[in-house]
């Protein structure tokens, strides 16, 4: 479950936007789930899977803090102590159904993995994904090669002006996935599509469900997101 990995690429693609890429062979990766990256502060990053390509996975992350700042200054060559793959992800749908994925901020990254496993399984897609300006976007081109792809800017300067539930109301889809800010996967959990999954942004301490730092509210009291999520059904969470 511990791994150190090469760091192969780490460049920045949009504004406080970095992709990083790293080597890690013998790994069997499921979208959505997640790697706890060791830095010099106390707690580890937890960091969303955004693409795997043969032994190399994608990570992608905001420079907001002293642990992502201290990332983004790794260079190609360094090792780094990770933790994974940890968590449980999106459930892959059957064919016949039409899937709406629906991204803000960083959470986009994780469903441009799911988005390429559902392409390869020939499921049609569509994606949602909401950003604050255009300077923010990243992925549009990647995405749009999987499918319909719609853009949302909350400043008007990119794409639809305003947020994703405006394009998800007109949307028909048999099963929708999420990720995002709470008050982003709050909206869409009503959404009327009939399976509705959301993978849920949460401070984590262990990683691995020891330390109860980053549970979330269920209808049958609290479930943790590291080891029972990220990724869960609509109606297993109380936002």
């Amino acid at each position: 479950m511990r791994h150190d990995v090469t760091i192969v690429s780490n460049r920045q693609i949009a504004k406080a936007t970095m992709e990083m890429k790293v080597r890690c062979p013998g790994v069997e990766i499921a979208p959505g789930t997640f790697f706890h990256i060791k830095t010099s502060g106390l707690l580890r990053r937890p960091l969303s899977v955004a693409n795997v390509e043969g032994d190399e996975i994608t990570f992608l992350y905001k420079v907001i803090g002293e642990g992502t700042t201290e990332l983004s200054g790794k260079r190609v060559g360094d090792t780094l102590d990770v933790l994974g793959p940890l968590g449980n992800g999106f459930p892959l749908v059957q064919h016949g159904k039409r899937v709406v994925l629906v991204g803000g901020g960083i959470g986009v990254p994780p469903l441009y993995y799911v988005r390429r496993r559902l392409h390869e399984m020939g499921i049609e897609t569509i994606a949602i994904l909401g950003f604050d300006s255009k300077e923010s976007v990243f992925y549009e081109d990647a995405f749009r090669e999987l499918g319909e792809t719609i853009i949302t800017t909350v400043d008007g300067s990119h794409g639809e002006p305003g947020f994703v539930t405006g394009p998800l109301a007109r949307i028909e889809a048999d099963v929708l996935f999420s990720c995002g800010p709470e008050a982003m996967l709050k909206a869409v959990a009503t959404s009327p599509i009939p399976e509705r999954y959301l993978s849920i942004e949460n401070r984590m301490g262990c990683g691995i469900g020891a330390c109860f730092a980053c549970v979330c509210q269920a209808p049958g009291g609290y479930v943790k997101v590291c080891s029972d999520g990220p990724v869960f059904n609509a109606e297993e969470v109380l936002l």
